[in-house]
């Protein structure tokens, strides 16, 4: 899925329209994690540097379709402007006759940030109807709602000569800026952050270095069916951890007490295990596990064997666990981690967690963590730089490896 980049354009004195992930924590009317502008500035730079100037759209939050003072992108600017080591213009909407002129005005080497897009509703194209509303006026409003949004991404379009997409994070969205937008444009391109998720996560899929490992955490099942079936037919072993392994204890009658199990996934459970060893591929769930007496930091807890006590709640797995899944995790040559092994952010409950971020930091292989806890985890244990890709998109790299099209990729320019 071979997407073109910034490099395969011409950009000398023109003007880039940028989708970029500013969706940045805001305290205090200061950003207080710049992590996802950093992530930006390479593409960024590298544009500029080839004598272009550069309008840059993001979202922040969720304004619900309307302007709200405290999810302004001012001071995002602002921060932006810092680490450029250069000024970055800000304009107090993103369409408009105010925008088109300023925009026009930029001149090579200059950097405009437009406001936060989802202060228009266009952006998510969602309509929201008071209850009761017929079939017909939902058509009708939704029919209206469609126009409304092309007629949005054309005033947007109008603001560059070339589209380039360095928003993975929100690639999934089918929103206006990211699915709409480069339809208007002759040239639509990746830039280097998204380049480097489709690089990544496309050959983990399509052609990765056995033996491929893939570690799949979280609480439910539910969230994460459509991954493990794509991921089935690939990988050759699945570790499962997390919340999630209880519903597969149930599926084979084991006791589970007061853990979070998936009363109606426990028949899909079963069928993922039979999918599973049909293909030949190695399933493994915990072997032990530490189990609280209440979900809480200061309860009380044990480590138990795969049968859990009533009264008693799973909520990270066990020693034993984490050296089997690491031995497994030693030998591989691709690992694509998703989801913790437990309740991580609470202290008695994070080794697994750890030992696992671990294990995929020391291996000798392309290591892929996706999926906003993952991410987390490997950042609060300090061991993010030591993973081949951080992926920068939860919902987005889920999708991905569910094997689904995502509207923000599938749109740009085949390499």
């Amino acid at each position: 899925m071979k997407k073109k980049t910034v490099k395969d354009v011409a950009l000398d004195g023109r003007r880039v329209l940028m989708r970029v992930d500013f969706n940045v924590p805001l305290k205090d009317g200061r950003v207080d994690d710049d992590t996802r502008i950093r992530a930006a500035l390479p593409t960024i730079q590298y544009v500029l540097e080839r004598g272009a100037s550069v309008v840059l759209m993001s979202h922040l939050g969720r304004p619900k379709g309307k302007p709200v003072d405290e999810l302004s992108l001012r001071p995002v600017a602002k921060r932006a402007g810092e680490l450029l080591g250069k000024p970055v213009g800000f304009v107090s909407d993103c369409v408009g006759e105010e925008v088109r002129k300023t925009a026009s005005l930029l001149q090579r080497g200059e950097v405009l940030l437009l406001e936060n897009l989802r202060f228009h509703p266009e952006e998510e194209g969602k309509v929201r109807l008071p209850e009761g509303a017929s079939e017909e006026e939902q058509r009708t409003a939704k029919e209206e709602m469609k126009q409304r949004q092309i007629e949005f991404a054309r005033e947007l379009a109008s603001l560059g000569e070339v589209y380039v997409n360095d928003a993975f994070g929100t690639a999934h969205r089918a929103h206006a800026s990211v699915a709409i937008v480069p339809t208007f444009f002759k040239e639509k391109v990746a830039g280097f952050l998204m380049e480097k998720e489709i690089e990544y996560l496309g050959r983990a899929l399509a052609a990765p270095e056995r033996p491929f490992v893939a570690i799949i955490g979280g609480a439910k099942i539910s969230g994460k069916i459509d991954v493990l079936s794509n991921l089935l037919g690939k990988v050759d072993s699945l570790l499962i951890g997390g919340g999630m392994a209880y519903t597969f204890y149930r599926a084979q009658g084991l006791p589970t007490g007061n853990s979070l199990v998936e009363e109606d996934k426990i028949e899909l459970a079963a069928q993922i295990m039979a999918e599973a060893e049909k293909r030949g591929v190695e399933l493994l769930l915990p072997v032990d596990n530490v189990v609280a007496d209440k979900f809480a930091e200061d309860a009380n807890t044990q480590v138990v064997g795969r049968e859990i006590p009533e009264g008693w709640m799973a909520l990270d797995i066990g020693p034993q666990s984490y050296r089997e899944f690491s031995q497994r995790i030693a030998k591989a040559r691709t690992v694509v981690w998703n989801g913790p092994m437990g309740c991580f952010e609470m202290e008695p409950f994070a080794e697994g967690t750890r030992k696992i971020a671990e294990a995929v930091a020391e291996a000798d292989c392309v290591s892929i963590v996706g999926g906003g806890d993952s991410v987390s985890a490997v950042k609060r244990f300090g061991l993010a730089d030591r993973m081949t890709h951080v992926s920068t998109g939860g919902g987005a790299s889920l999708e991905f490896l569910e094997g689904k099209e995502l509207p923000g990729i599938a749109v740009l320019d085949d390499a």
